[in-house]
């Protein structure tokens, strides 16, 4: 009896620790935790069309991808309770409201970072950028010599990984002689970036550059802040001969009421200053963002019209001379040249790193490549040729130290030089984004089942092997 009774108990147990192993496998540990920088979208891929024209003095791109709504509102004031409060912070994933814009941004380079060719973005994030779990703390970015005290940052940005002496330390910036020569052999991203808020509206797209921080081109962007801290409360208004009203009202703007045609932003000719006698109600709603026209070479890359939501879907040209005159911060298109770029779009909301990003390909000029471009005569490129879709997707928290470490499996295909797109897609690129946001619990996880599993097969022999004896 006494041993049927421990035999029962084994078998029993081994049973319990299957159950455990069971509900804990169940309930998974893959979940938004925003405390930890993490949330997940709903679709980890969409599709994003380009096609690209030139005419020997400019060069344009045209993107199409799918949108629920237009994202053209940027961050704004509310009236409420007397006082006027901020909407519109970025956030872990989408927000309730729509007051983040839509954003589409292409990185062009000409073969002078040649990591870049193999594999795009990613060697552009580096260690603490913001948005990231383990984002440097802003008191330290500000008191680092070089990029807070000379590039005036306070948040980590992309960065390539020849300006660090160790590309897994933000702050081992190499010497600024050392940044000088990079820049001068090419050793930057061209970085385009049409925001739908601050620059549609204007005919600007932002024109920047990535090297050792992500920075905007000379000159002055397109967009400042509407805030007076004395008064608290913002600095402009419309203009009520213009627009006939003082503000918006929120719900004009989350219903949509106010759209694309309409004038919801505040420009040099659609506002006045901000007058404290109106009966401000509550819910009246003025733009966080004065938009002004891009100068000096930030403001190379113009929208050609505007770019326009329809039916479900963004469409947007972007025009720059293929030589600006300034090689130190752009990348120089060229007859018969072949460019590797990579697209990266956000919206429905999202800021920060909550954007779908591609994978490199290529895009030549008279020359065979992933996206041929074509050449045209006239004041505007007939834009008859097809389409050339491209899969983005969500990439996670996968960064550039991370890929060139022991734990990545494919550390040996990268000291080869082997593109990834030559052993994974982006599907695959998506997963494995999201499971090394939980690369920590997961591993939990599999040792809890596995302790479990051994226990169970010990338990149920041990068992099985004792009513054996007794039988």
């Amino acid at each position: 009896m006494d041993r049927s009774v421990t035999s029962l108990g084994l078998l029993g147990a081994a049973l319990g620790a299957l159950s455990l192993v069971w509900i804990n496998n169940g309930q998974g540990v893959v979940g938004d935790d925003h405390d930890r920088h993490i949330a997940i979208p709903n679709e980890l891929v969409m599709p994003i069309q380009v096609r690209a024209a030139y005419d020997g003095e400019r060069i344009l791109f045209q993107y199409r991808w799918p949108a629920e709504r237009p994202g053209i509102h940027m961050d704004v004031y509310r009236y409420e309770g007397g006082e006027w409060v901020k909407y519109g912070e970025d956030i872990p994933g989408a927000q309730e409201h729509p007051f983040l814009e839509d954003r589409v941004a292409m990185m062009v380079d000409d073969g002078s970072v040649p990591e870049f060719s193999r594999y795009g973005g990613y060697i552009a994030i580096g260690d603490g950028l913001d948005g990231m779990t383990d984002a440097a703390d802003e008191d330290e970015v500000e008191a680092h010599p070089w990029m807070g005290a000379a590039r005036k940052q306070d948040v980590v940005t992309k960065y390539l990984p020849q300006t660090r002496k160790h590309p897994g330390e933000w702050g081992s910036v190499v010497a600024e002689e050392r940044l000088n020569a990079q820049r001068e052999a090419g050793y930057f991203l061209d970085f385009w970036h049409w925001r739908g808020h601050r620059g549609n509206v204007m005919g600007f797209a932002d024109d920047q550059y990535i090297a050792d921080i992500r920075g905007g081109d000379s000159g002055r962007s397109g967009w400042s802040t509407n805030w007076d801290a004395d008064g608290k409360h913002p600095k402009f208004m419309y203009d009520p001969a213009r627009t006939g009203r003082h503000a918006n009202k929120w719900d004009d703007l989350v219903s949509g009421r106010v759209g694309q045609d309409d004038i919801y932003y505040l420009s040099p000719d659609t506002m006045v200053e901000f007058d404290p006698d109106p009966a401000w109600q509550e819910g009246d709603t003025l733009p966080r963002r004065l938009v002004r026209n891009y100068e000096g070479s930030r403001a190379d890359i113009l929208t050609a019209g505007r770019g326009r939501w329809e039916n479900g879907f963004w469409e947007v040209t972007l025009e720059r001379l293929m030589d600006t005159g300034n090689p130190l911060e752009d990348k120089i298109f060229r007859e018969g040249g072949v460019y590797d770029i990579a697209m990266a779009v956000h919206r429905h909301a999202t800021g920060l790193r909550w954007h779908y990003v591609s994978l490199p390909l290529t895009v030549g000029l008279g020359r065979e490549a992933t996206v041929i471009a074509e050449r045209f005569a006239g004041a505007a490129p007939a834009w008859n040729q097809p389409w050339h879709t491209v899969k983005l997707f969500y990439p996670g928290q996968v960064n550039w130290p991370l890929l060139i470490s022991q734990r990545h499996a494919g550390k040996p295909m990268i000291e080869r030089g082997v593109p990834v797109k030559h052993y994974h897609n982006e599907d695959q690129l998506a997963r494995y984004g999201i499971e090394i946001e939980f690369d920590e619990q997961i591993r939990a996880q599999w040792r809890l089942t596995l302790l479990a599993g051994l226990f169970m097969f010990v338990g149920v022999g041990f068992g099985l092997t004792r009513l054996q004896r007794k039988n």
